[in-house]
């Protein structure tokens, strides 16, 4: 058999056996977002899906992490525009409130239907 052919047959094999001349759907991990990867990011992006807005000792204690790791994952999901961070005062404590954005809402969904996808109907 030719290098050509053995291509070929490989090709052949990998599309599976859908339709002829369907294009095979891609696998949903393709889905996933990659800054989610995190155990303790995804667990701060569900913490904020869950409300409008959320105190940061709120999340750090949610989560379990220390104020320096928290402040440095959402420093990361800040710059991918997923959270924004609101600082203010309340008396004369200063505070800080994290907020999921839309576009944070959307990659989070996305994410939860690639897991769900891969993972298949539970039973």
């Amino acid at each position: 058999m030719t290098q050509a052919s053995e291509t070929s047959e490989a090709q052949e094999t990998s599309a599976g056996s859908g339709a002829a001349g369907a294009a095979p759907r891609p696998h949903p991990r393709h889905a996933l977002a990659p800054l989610l990867s995190s155990a303790v990011r995804l667990s701060i992006v569900a913490a904020l899906a869950a409300t409008e807005k959320a105190d940061f000792g709120y999340v750090r204690d949610l989560v379990e992490i220390t104020d320096s790791a928290l402040s440095k994952q959402v420093s990361r999901l800040e710059e991918a525009g997923w959270v924004t961070v609101e600082k203010g005062q309340i008396g004369r404590r200063p505070r800080t409130w994290l907020r999921l954005t839309d576009e944070g809402t959307a990659a989070y969904r996305r994410h939860l239907a690639a897991l769900a996808a891969i993972a298949g109907p539970l039973s």
